[in-house]
């Protein structure tokens, strides 16, 4: 993931609450700007559609997807524009000025997106990764950081509204501590690794790569998403797509499904050839792809359409349940004003055709 430099400031105040919607108009114009200089892929063709996609540097399909040139493969009918983002957040902040077709983000940005204010259109078509030890909060060496408790006012560095933000609220939750016994600092995972080596901060809840480098320099690990999920509190990378682009381009969708479904099976087939994609994306080594490949769960085809995650048109699937505790959850904190009715979660699933999209996937 690019740096990007985020001033530091606490959090969970009621005021900041009642500015979200004012902060999330301010914050187009720059996360704009940024994808407008991340962008990636050809010279556009403009007899063509677009199809613009957001991704991030999280190890996933996604990023075999991309480095293979495989939707540019199944779909020579549009132009394929991929644009890097650095979070969930900045992600939603494009669907809501419309940037957007596709894009990568946690279930945590996906619960905020789908509840108000924002109410963003969009669903979700396919569950990347379901996060395990690929996330993780680590104590700086030398804090005297050896247990959860010991957290209680102390610097966190973490990226607001992503699912490491969620998890972190979730891991103090279970020793008795909220927002307001530590310090929060919304910091995104490259500028979060600077603060922690200029001391700045105790601990980062945040992913790999980042993560990696964190473990590397002596931290101690406290809890992983892995560890949270075993008590209830499940987090995924998910890929949501437009509402509107689904209703309009209903095959471009279904290809892009195969893909991802085929990046799935790669890694579980030939986890060599998927480290050695994901390494010229993510920007790490074969090896270090390999070894964080290794820390996530990837569902296969048939699972992703069971009645645990996607489900079908009939049936929607338990992530909506999932979407909607998250959204509970961030109501609690007051991340978000209320939760919606069930209804919007279970609508917020992609089940069209499904399973049968899966059925021709390599």
């Amino acid at each position: 993931m690019s740096p990007r430099t985020t001033s530091p400031r606490t959090t969970h105040t009621r005021r900041g609450l009642r500015r979200s919607v004012a902060s999330t108009l301010l914050a187009l114009v720059g996360v704009l700007a940024v994808a407008t200089g991340c962008s990636v892929g050809a010279a556009e063709d403009s007899s063509k559609p677009t199809i613009r996609i957001a991704y991030q540097t999280l190890v996933s399909g996604d990023l075999i997807v991309k480095n293979d040139r495989w939707l540019e493969d199944a779909l020579p009918g549009y132009n394929i524009k991929w644009t890097k983002f650095d979070s969930g957040a900045d992600v939603n902040t494009a669907f809501v000025a419309k940037e957007l077709d596709f894009g990568t983000l946690g279930s945590s940005p996906v619960a905020r997106g789908l509840s108000d204010p924002l109410r963003i259109p969009y669903q979700v078509a396919f569950p990347l990764t379901v996060l395990g030890d690929n996330e993780a909060l680590v104590a700086r060496p030398g804090t005297g950081i050896e247990t959860l408790a010991d957290l209680r006012g102390k610097r966190i560095a973490t990226a607001f509204a992503s699912t490491a933000h969620y998890s972190l609220l979730a891991a103090l939750g279970d020793v008795g501590l909220d927002a307001s016994s530590v310090k929060l600092v919304d910091l995104q995972p490259q500028a979060s690794l600077a603060a922690w080596q200029r001391g700045d901060v105790d601990a980062v809840y945040t992913w790999l790569p980042t993560l990696a480098e964190l473990r590397a320099a002596g931290g101690k690990q406290l809890i992983s998403s892995r560890a949270l999920a075993e008590r209830g509190k499940a987090t995924a990378d998910l890929a949501v797509v437009s509402t509107e682009f689904a209703r309009q381009h209903p095959d471009a969708v279904d290809a892009w499904r195969k893909a991802q479904a085929r990046a799935v099976n790669l890694i579980r087939s030939d986890p060599d050839a998927a480290a050695a994609a994901i390494a010229g994306q993510a920007g790490v080594s074969k090896e270090e792809a390999a070894d964080q490949l290794k820390q996530a769960v990837f569902l296969t085809p048939a699972e992703i359409a069971s009645p645990r995650w996607l489900g079908t048109q009939d049936a929607p699937g338990d992530l909506a349940r999932i979407l909607a505790s998250t959204a509970e959850f961030l109501r609690a904190q007051n991340q978000i004003p209320s939760v919606p009715d069930a209804r919007v979660f279970a609508d917020g699933l992609y089940t069209k055709g499904l399973p049968g999209v899966f059925a021709d996937v390599d």
